[in-house]
């Protein structure tokens, strides 16, 4: 079962013991079931998940994208062989070639991310993606996230601030160096199948956090696999996102740790 790995990799990845416990309740509660998730999920929606037994809105949110799509995403991440490019390719009216733009322009890798930068106005900045398609997308994704329909606007993630997600990425490079990383061997930029990426849990001010160095084409391209970290974020409440830091190659942050959407901000916090 999926729980099971998520718990087993999270384990082997030194996360909070607390989380690794969650997902195994979860599983044994699954096993319990005398009905197929699938029946709950169509009959009575997440809110029928919740109910049982140690399903809370995140892991019933994660059975919904697996029912829905066959993936997940944070499984897959956790694994090491997570290929946003192909992911993006299952929502319809979405090819190769826009999930590339997609990918490599707003450094996301889930479709729940997808969603919201359809509605938050990043999708629209995407080469390929006019008007009639953005809506189409939006329809896409509502429908394969079993979500109700929504408003033309969702209003942004509030996110940890920009003092607390730089304190994740400084505490990321200086253990990597360190060597205090676990490392996981990512299918994706790797034929000998070595284990070289190192990969943070961390929780602070009740965020959990994932930090993990990009290892996307374009990252391998440029040659910055050592210098992007992708840091995801969620919290009990289910707000989850991630968030691209990045040492800045020009203007006046030049040689700066900033993160990628949020430049004005890091912009303040490095003057203060």
């Amino acid at each position: 079962m999926r729980l099971e790995e998520m718990a087993d990799l999270l384990e082997q990845q030194d996360a909070n013991r607390f989380r690794v416990s969650a997902y195994r309740r979860a599983a044994a509660s699954l096993a319990a079931l005398h009905r197929d998730v699938d029946e709950i999920l169509n009959n009575e929606g997440r809110e029928g998940l919740i109910a049982l037994p140690d399903i809370g809105k995140g892991i019933a949110t994660a059975i919904a994208e697996i029912v829905a799509t066959g993936h997940w995403t944070q499984l897959e991440r956790l694994r090491g062989n997570l290929d946003p490019v192909h992911l993006f390719q299952t929502v319809p009216g979405i090819g190769p070639e826009l999930a590339r733009h997609i990918h490599d322009g707003l450094h996301i890798d889930s479709l729940e991310a997808l969603e919201t930068a359809a509605h938050d106005g990043r999708l629209a900045t995407v080469k390929g993606v006019g008007t009639r398609r953005l809506n189409a997308l939006r329809a896409s994704l509502a429908s394969m996230l079993g979500r109700a329909r929504r408003t033309h606007q969702m209003p942004p993630i509030e996110g940890p601030g920009v003092e607390l997600v730089l304190e994740i990425d400084r505490n990321y490079q200086e253990k990597t160096a360190a060597g205090l990383l676990p490392l996981i061997a990512p299918k994706r930029f790797n034929p000998e199948g070595k284990a070289w990426l190192p990969i943070l849990h961390m929780d602070r001010d009740g965020w959990h956090f994932t930090a993990i160095y990009s290892n996307t084409a374009r990252a391998h391209q440029l040659g910055r696999t050592g210098d992007w970290v992708v840091i995801y974020f969620y919290d009990h409440h289910h707000r989850e996102g991630q968030y691209t830091v990045v040492t800045e190659t020009r203007g006046p942050l030049i040689g700066k740790r900033v993160i990628r959407g949020r430049e004005n901000e890091c912009r303040d916090y490095y003057s203060s």
